[in-house]
């Protein structure tokens, strides 16, 4: 059987949304026989616990990129041994939900949706599961209100550059201060299937280049592009097929000196 119809018949829903461009990410795949745990650590110098938490996974099927491990860890420690509120976008086969409830402890309140109705039978396994489109504002909405606000979002939902844009302004307005919001798989951002394109003007990355633009508004004459989400937003780190950006109160810019 080849590597593709494996991964098909492993992650048939995941793979049915990537369309054609699957194309670009089976010659990315780990092989099944090699060591995961050796190949995070190896690569990107890391040996913090979300790695082996990934790597010993049981039960629900997971799909990560290794890159993604350390980058979790980093931005997500100081939210560990806290009653924080985890809202993940896309729960597929519950592999994620599975490991952020390792991570995170039992006091977090998690919650996963999916537009897939199948995903409903997850819910109560390791969060709370529930059915419904990221695009719609409304069941967004309700989602929050029963977890009582959100610190971290996670969109690994439809990849589509319309919905990450649309979920992205709604939802982070309503991202508690000091929270931080996550967005992967950016790669779609340069597939046509996903409204992407290397100069696609509704690329994940033009809104990204946007953001920038405007956390330095200081310092031109050419306003806000997205008010929503700048306003609030304190930094934005970009990495391969991931963004984070973060929320806090943002200030105006001063300086001193200081003998």
């Amino acid at each position: 059987m080849g590597l593709k119809t494996q991964l098909k018949k492993v992650f048939p829903k995941t793979l049915s949304n990537y369309g054609k461009s699957v194309n670009s990410i089976v010659p990315f795949a780990f092989s099944r026989n090699a060591d995961v745990l050796q190949d995070i650590q190896e690569k990107y110098h890391y040996n913090g616990d979300f790695a082996e938490i990934y790597a010993h996974n049981k039960g629900c099927l997971i799909h990560k990129w290794h890159h993604y491990i350390p980058l979790y860890d980093r931005y997500c420690a100081p939210f560990r041994g806290r009653t924080i509120r985890f809202l993940e976008i896309g729960v597929s086969q519950g592999g994620s939900l599975q490991m952020w409830r390792k991570y995170f402890g039992n006091d977090a309140i998690i919650y996963g949706i999916d537009i897939d109705p199948n995903c409903e039978q997850l819910n109560g396994l390791a969060a709370q599961v529930r059915i419904g489109s990221q695009n719609d504002p409304e069941f967004l909405e309700s989602v929050i209100n029963e977890m009582g606000g959100i610190d971290i979002v996670s969109d690994d939902g439809s990849h589509h550059m319309k919905d990450i844009a649309a979920t992205l302004k709604f939802l982070f307005p309503r991202l508690n201060n000091g929270g931080i919001y996550m967005v992967e798989d950016l790669h779609t951002a340069y597939w046509r299937e996903f409204g992407g394109g290397y100069k696609s003007k509704i690329s994940f990355f033009k809104i990204v280049a946007d953001l920038i633009n405007d956390m330095h508004h200081w310092y031109h004459a050419n306003g806000l592009k997205h008010p929503e989400i700048s306003q609030y937003c304190s930094g934005i780190h970009v990495h391969d097929s991931m963004t984070v950006l973060e929320k806090d109160k943002t200030h105006r810019p001063t300086h001193s000196q200081i003998e």
